[in-house]
């Protein structure tokens, strides 16, 4: 694959890590993520398995290092496997350090091993609760035991787990230092996520279930003895190693402490869609020029450097005047986090 200068967005922050929803469908309906009756894309409208497949390899060749795979939930997806093989190629070229995926884990225990096998390492799983009741409530459709049942065959693949928990208040306050017991045991790593202002849920309080990853940090500290961490995994999150247990745990925290000076990434919808920025709503479609060209890649191409040039400095997520300042109006779903 021919190597092509690299992409620089307006600040100077070269852009390394592209997030790919594959799907924006799921099995389970997480109250903060999504409406409980969703009306999902046509699928017409989605990129086909070959399509994403050419997509991301533009971006490989425009100096992309780190894929991510989100939804939706992308193991729902019909034939995803084929897709995760065909990024294969750019890990074992060396075009690519890292692909990687988020999941609900419903489906780890019948994905595990193909993942491994096409060259996956390492999987972040979405668990906000281990109390099975108050699971079925916050993901509507979910069981907690199927994604028990994943996590153990992820683990017992090779695959490296880490935990993502949103942090809500009221919801699993109660239970932080179960989580972080649960997870030492487990030898997994752990990363608080705050609640983000995306999507009109009907009825779901956005600033009501906003809990702030610091007051999570200050609890934690009742306990343990906490030491910041230099390193950083391509994402957003800080980490602390909590000196009792050995463990690293992160703190995403768009909204109490904004991260985007150091922003390298940008997220493609399963439609095609570019958002240059988590939270905002300006986004360049690139369907567009990969439909209208199928054997020339340079319109493509341009139209993604086109939209880097249009990447703003960071987002507007507000809680502080107690409402969701900055909310944008599309499900976190529909982006894929």
């Amino acid at each position: 694959m021919m190597q092509q200068p690299p992409l620089i967005d307006p600040f100077a922050r070269a852009i390394t890590y592209l997030r790919v929803s594959v799907t924006d469908r799921c099995d389970f309906r997480c109250v903060y993520c999504m409406a409980e009756n969703m009306t999902f894309l046509p699928k017409k409208e989605l990129l086909t398995l070959e399509e994403l497949d050419r997509m991301c390899s533009a971006f490989v060749g425009l100096g992309v290092r780190k894929l991510r795979i989100t939804g939706g939930e992308p193991l729902v997806r019909r034939g995803i496997m084929t897709f995760f093989n065909a990024m294969g190629r750019h890990l074992e070229s060396g075009a690519l350090d890292e692909l990687t995926l988020t999941t609900n884990g419903s489906q780890l225990e019948k994905f595990a091993h193909d993942l491994y096998a096409a060259g996956v390492r390492r999987v972040n799983v979405s668990l906000d609760t281990l109390d099975a009741e108050k699971f079925a409530r916050v993901t509507r459709w979910g069981k907690l035991d199927q994604v028990m049942r994943g996590i153990h065959a992820a683990q017992a693949a090779g695959l490296r787990v880490k935990i993502n928990t949103v942090a809500l208040k009221g919801f699993n306050e109660a239970e932080l230092f179960d989580i972080v017991d649960w997870c030492a045991g487990r030898d997994m790593d752990l990363t608080f996520i705050e609640v983000m202002p995306m999507g009109d849920l009907g009825n779901e309080d956005r600033v009501g279930q906003y809990w702030s990853v610091r007051d999570v940090r200050s609890r934690l500290e009742e306990r343990f003895t906490t030491v910041d961490l230099a390193e950083r995994s391509g994402g957003p999150a800080r980490y602390v190693r909590l000196e009792e247990t050995g463990q690293k745990v992160g703190f995403i925290t768009p909204l109490s402490h904004n991260f985007c000076e150091s922003c390298n990434r940008v997220r493609l919808t399963c439609t095609g869609e570019l958002y240059m920025c988590l939270g905002q709503e300006d986004m360049a479609d690139l369907r567009a020029p990969l439909r209208a060209s199928p054997d020339d890649d340079a319109p493509l191409v341009a139209a993604i450097r086109a939209a880097i040039e249009r990447k703003p400095k960071g987002h507007d997520f507000d809680y502080s005047r107690q409402r969701a300042d900055g909310q944008v109006s599309r499900h976190m779903s529909h982006t894929g986090g």
